[in-house]
């Protein structure tokens, strides 16, 4: 079972890595007068933001294959496994959050929709507007209260449904805030890349990286028990141990 995870793993890895030069090229093409030029796009791969990412998204795609393959081999001791689902769906669940809301914020307050997150914090006597740290401060404030609503959310359905029912709920939770985020995410970087605005647009396309990326990774357990079950029906079956005999 192991061996299919990996390589389930490994095709959601190829995926991101396929995706990610026609969606950022097709992002930010015609942003500014002399365009993204496909060789920029190409500079992505170069930020090791990107590829820190990318390891977030393949060990979140890893640790999601845990129970699937309890299932699969029929071993669920205890509901103790059932916590990193859990959690590990309230992460997600808190980037879609966090991405819609900077979405929502860029459309609406433009440039300074970037740096609203700082005023969630409280002001300095001879402070006006929100510096750089306290941005980042009160972004990576509103994640981690985001990740502890849905993971409390989260931690009340694994007490009450079954293994097979949390996963599907999982994958169903997943996929529909992917699509929701997208239909906010979207739309919004259409419009503040049409206004010329300077950093909004970086806002907005982050929304849709979270939105395809979180969406690809919600169909792991599924591709996972197909292959499963096409390995079952390639296993030879086994004979049976006993054999009616006839008279001697």
């Amino acid at each position: 079972m192991k061996r299919w995870a990996v390589l389930t793993v490994l095709l959601y890895a190829a995926a991101l890595l396929v995706l990610t030069l026609p969606v950022a090229w097709v992002a930010f093409n015609g942003w500014s007068q002399k365009g993204v030029s496909l060789q920029e796009a190409l500079k992505i791969y170069g930020c090791w933001g990107y590829w820190l990412w990318l390891a977030v998204l393949v060990a979140g795609q890893a640790l999601l294959l845990l129970l699937p393959i309890n299932i699969a081999e029929r071993r669920l001791p205890a509901r103790r496994p059932l916590k990193t689902p859990v959690f590990l769906t309230a992460f997600f669940l808190a980037n879609l959050s966090f991405a819609g809301l900077l979405s929502i914020l860029c459309l609406c307050f433009m440039e300074d929709g970037v740096n609203f997150f700082g005023y969630f914090l409280p002001f300095k006597p001879n402070q006006v507007s929100p510096t750089d740290s306290s941005t980042e401060l009160g972004a990576v404030i509103t994640g981690l209260a985001f990740w502890i609503i849905w993971a409390v959310i989260f931690r009340s359905f694994a007490r009450s449904d079954d293994p097979d029912s949390l996963l599907k709920r999982v994958t169903r939770w997943l996929l529909r805030g992917s699509i929701l985020e997208l239909l906010v995410a979207v739309p919004s970087h259409i419009i503040v890349r049409r206004r010329g605005d300077c950093c909004a647009p970086l806002g907005t396309f982050w929304g849709i990286v979270s939105g395809i990326s979180i969406m690809l990774l919600c169909f792991g357990p599924g591709v996972f028990f197909l292959f499963v079950e096409r390995r079952r029906r390639l296993q030879p079956k086994t004979p049976n141990a006993s054999r009616p005999t006839g008279p001697e």
